[in-house]
């Protein structure tokens, strides 16, 4: 079994990759200064290194808080998690794999007769659904701050200020959504008797594949996440990042997994309806809302209707 979970969570890795990847790097395309080589590096230079060095708590919460650690579980909640993420990036729409795995593996503990911890599933997604709202504010109130902020050198300043929110966006995402990759690497090592910590080759092995993903979804969710939302200009794109790290920084350090893909596209909504309501592309809003509506209860169903078959297969 631990050998399944960690080959489970290497694919898990490169849908993560592929979904939110591609969706951070995005936005940031058409300001100067930062090439997607150098933001990818970043971004995964965050994903290994914040949880390696200062918490993993997010890791922990995912691993045993919602259903009790049963490696079977896991491994049915996050390949139905894969299935679900999957079908959707075909189409160009970045879910939020948070909602995917709360719904996995609730599902999958109830197909399997566990006893599922549904307060901290309410908490979770409460959090999660209050991540696009909060992103949303705080990017009105930095667009307002960028109106009044215009000077002869405007521009150097948008391209010093991207490079700041993007690393803010980068540990943000190692502090608390990236760390769902983590997940069963901890829960393999715990049913090999180990520690309930990865292993030290799991974190090279999960930024290669993430780094993979990543390249591979970046063409196809940019145009949704970084021209499809709004015509992204410079200050949308810096201010929409500040106001991701902001919302998903506050809560990693409740312990609480939150989707940056939902905070950051809060944030360039905000940006855009501060300029305009007409600048907004409502029907690509209108379809990621879908995608994370249909995400959880098609998780939740799917896995728990295949943990009632394996548990049906092993009895």
């Amino acid at each position: 079994m631990p050998e399944l979970m960690i080959a489970v969570g290497v694919v898990f890795a490169l849908i993560t990759g592929m979904n939110d990847g591609g969706a951070l790097i995005a936005p940031g395309l058409r300001i100067p200064g930062m090439s997607v080589a150098a933001g990818l590096a970043l971004l995964v230079a965050a994903l290994v290194a914040v949880p390696l060095l200062v918490t993993t708590a997010v890791a922990e919460t995912l691993t045993g808080s919602i259903v009790p650690t049963d490696s079977a579980t896991l491994a049915i909640g996050f390949v139905v998690a894969i299935v679900v993420a999957a079908g959707l990036a075909r189409r160009g729409l970045p879910t939020s794999l948070t909602l995917a795995v709360i719904g996995g593996v609730a599902g999958a503990g109830l197909g399997a007769g566990l006893a599922v911890e549904w307060a901290a599933v309410v908490r979770v997604l409460a959090i999660g659904l209050a991540a696009p709202a909060v992103g949303m504010l705080l990017a009105l109130a930095g667009a307002a701050v960028w109106r009044t902020a215009r000077t002869a050198r405007y521009l150097a300043t948008v391209r010093r200020t991207h490079v700041a929110a993007y690393l803010a966006q980068c540990v943000a995402y190692g502090a608390n959504d990236g760390q769902k990759t983590l997940v069963l690497f901890i829960a393999a090592g715990t049913a090999g008797g180990g520690p309930a910590t990865p292993r030290w080759w799991a974190y090279p092995v999960i930024g290669a594949v993430f780094a993979t993903g990543a390249v591979i979804g970046l063409p196809r969710v940019a145009r949704t996440v970084g021209t499809g939302i709004v015509n992204t200009r410079a200050p949308h794109a810096v201010t929409a990042e500040f106001a991701s790290a902001a919302a998903v920084l506050g809560s990693a350090a409740a312990g609480a997994p939150v989707s940056m893909t939902q905070a950051l596209t809060g944030g360039l909504l905000g940006a855009g309806v501060h300029d305009s309501y007409r600048r907004v592309r409502w029907r690509v809003v209108a379809n990621l809302a879908l995608a994370w509506a249909v995400t959880l209860p098609a998780a939740f169903a799917l896995a728990g209707a295949a943990a009632l078959v394996v548990d049906v297969w092993t009895a």
